[in-house]
This record gives C-alpha cells, structure tokens and sequence, in this order.
C-alpha cells in the first residue's frame, strides 16, 4: 500500500487529499464537503469530487439535515453521482440518525419533553409527509418502546385510539408521548392537533394509562404540550 506521507500535497490525487487530511489531522478537520467527498470516492471527467461535494451541499444551503431529506433518485440527478455513490451516502447520513436514536435510547429516563424530542427527532424531522408515533413508558419513565403507528400525507396523518392503547396494554406501559411531525415546518397546533390529544387523554385515562405529552416536531424543533399547559 502506498504511503500517503511520503507525498508533498501537490501529488495527492484531489480525490485523496480529503482521506489524507483525515488520516494527517482526524475527523474534526475535514468539512462537510470533504466528507462527502469521502463517501463519493470520485468526481466527474470535468469536476474533482470536492467540487461535486461543494455543489450538492450548496443545493440544500449546506444543510446536512436538508441533505437527509434528499432521496436516491434526487441525489442521482446531479451529475457525477450514479446509483452506487447515491446509495452509499444516503446510508451514511442514516447511520448518523440512528447513532444519535441509539445514544437516546441508552438514556434511564425520559424526564422532560426535551429528552423526548431528542429520541424522536431523527425519526420525524425530515420526513415529506406526517407521521405518528408513540412513545411507550413503564412506570418509571423509562423507555419500553418507540414506534409508528400511521402515515398520512403533507398535511395530516390519523392516530386510531384503538390501535394505540392496545399496543400500550401489550406492552405494560404505564404512560405514553404522542408524537407526530409537520412537513410545513410550523410546530403550531392545529385545532385537530387539540382536540385528538384530548380525545387521547380522556381514552387513557379509563386504561389508566397516561398520555403525558404530545410532541409536534419540525426540522425547526418541536411544540410540546406539555410545555405548555395543554395537557
């Protein structure tokens, strides 16, 4: 294998030089770009792989979490990026979700909504369209699971009281977080937000099971109701 170290910069190849900086200074040395770069592994005939790197985040105002959102037939759209490399990328950026889910998960408690925005946000940030999700409790507040329970479209999803606290008396949960996402980007309740945490406060509460928040989730961050002082 050659080594790199013998090398004056000017010989790297440019689509070695983002590996080399990364093996010279660590990971926190390279920039985003670089980093895709790495992943990308080649460039086009008429542009270096951190030219192609650049331009990609450029596209979505180099926000990485906007990158999550792009699909494989997106991100096959720019030139340079082929089926292989596109795959490869969405895939890294999904380990990136759920490393920061399993660091959540590895938590005693959920104690506050924070804690609970941070266990659900890679699940529901940078979704197209609505989702529902619940997270289940045991008595003491710990994690007993976390899971979808429907998938609706841009602007709404249904949450069926039925199929909710059966899956809380399944698993023995004392208290459940309602948890959904708007893809408009506006954590604000709507009036159906309201009345349906209502309508799945009154239904736990005949389980004696409860519903201690519900969450709205945005790419933005999150409105609880907990917070405030709606449940």
């Amino acid at each position: 294998m050659e080594n790199f170290t013998n090398l004056g910069m000017k010989a790297w190849a440019e689509e070695d030089r983002p590996r080399e900086k990364m093996l010279l200074k660590g990971r926190s040395a390279v920039s985003d770009a670089e980093l895709i770069a790495i992943l990308l592994g080649s460039g086009s005939k008429n542009e270096t792989v951190v030219a192609l790197s650049q331009r990609l985040l450029f596209s979505v105002e180099n926000n990485l979490y906007e990158l999550g959102k792009l699909s494989i037939g997106d991100l096959t759209k720019f030139k340079g990026i082929g089926k292989v490399k596109a795959i490869t990328l969405a895939a890294a950026l999904e380990i990136g979700r759920r490393r920061q889910n399993t660091e959540q998960l590895n938590k005693d408690k959920i104690v506050s909504s924070r804690d609970s925005y941070q266990l659900i946000r890679s699940k529901l940030e940078d979704l197209p369209v609505e989702q529902f999700w619940i997270i289940y409790l045991n008595r003491a507040n710990k994690l007993i699971y976390a899971g979808s329970v429907s998938i609706g479209g841009v602007t709404g999803t249904i949450a069926d009281p039925k199929v909710i606290f059966k899956e809380a008396l399944d698993r023995q949960a004392c208290s459940v977080i309602l948890c959904h996402n708007h893809p408009s980007g506006n954590a604000k309740p709507s009036q159906s937000d309201i009345m349906l945490t209502r309508k799945m406060k009154q239904a736990g509460e005949m389980l004696d099971i409860q519903v201690i928040d519900h969450l709205i989730v945005t790419d933005k961050g999150y409105y609880s109701f907990a917070d405030e002082g709606m449940m």
